[in-house]
């Protein structure tokens, strides 16, 4: 029974790769790569202004891909709006994010998280610089347009989102909840009910 070759050994020789474990170790290898990078917000965002650079340098000195930039510009703007806006839209669900003082606090969830953000626009900005090497995308336009249309567009947008954050009275940034130190009302000392000391 020598000659009889196990079910992945037939993967393996029928698939290019090497199979389906080998495109599965491949997977794991960029989610592993990808978790890697999740605490390093900074660096995350370095990295795509300095690929946004490079494709906006590749763009002006080829002097085309219009339409590719502006659909880029249009694609970043929805990404930037689910990062501004909650999970629960408090117009549609009431309002689920404290409007007094003295409501519990609850940081702000948004509907696009912004490691998500960082990583569709990153492979965004990516596949637009990648096509920048194939002239067929190269559709001339008159640019000062799409720019404009594309500002108006910012402008009426943000404005929109803003009077929706007034509205609403929420802030797209969690900066933690206020802590208070002890005074008139507060315990001086670690003792106190359920203390040891």
């Amino acid at each position: 029974m020598e000659g009889m070759m196990n079910g992945n050994d037939h993967y393996a020789d029928a698939n290019p790769l090497g199979g389906n474990k080998s495109l599965h170790k491949l997977q794991q290898r960029y989610r592993y790569l990808l978790d890697k990078t999740t605490p390093h917000t900074v660096g995350r965002w370095v990295a795509w202004a300095l690929l946004l650079v490079i494709y906006g340098l590749r763009t002006w000195y080829l002097k085309g891909f219009y339409i590719v930039t502006y659909a880029l510009g249009i694609y970043n703007l929805n990404l930037l709006l689910g990062f501004l806006t909650p999970q629960v839209d408090p117009e549609l669900e009431g309002p689920t994010l404290p409007s007094k003082g003295q409501d519990e606090f609850r940081p702000f969830v948004r509907r696009l998280p912004e490691f998500k953000f960082w990583y569709s626009s990153f492979k965004a900005v990516l596949i637009g610089f990648l096509i920048t090497f194939f002239p067929i995308f190269d559709v001339p336009v008159f640019w000062p347009i799409l720019l404009m249309y594309w500002m108006v567009l910012l402008f009426v947008t943000m404005k929109r989102q803003i009077k929706h954050m007034i509205k609403y009275r929420y802030i797209p940034f969690s900066l933690g909840k206020k802590s208070y130190k002890g005074g008139k009302g507060g315990p001086k000392s670690g003792k106190g009910p359920g203390s040891d000391k």
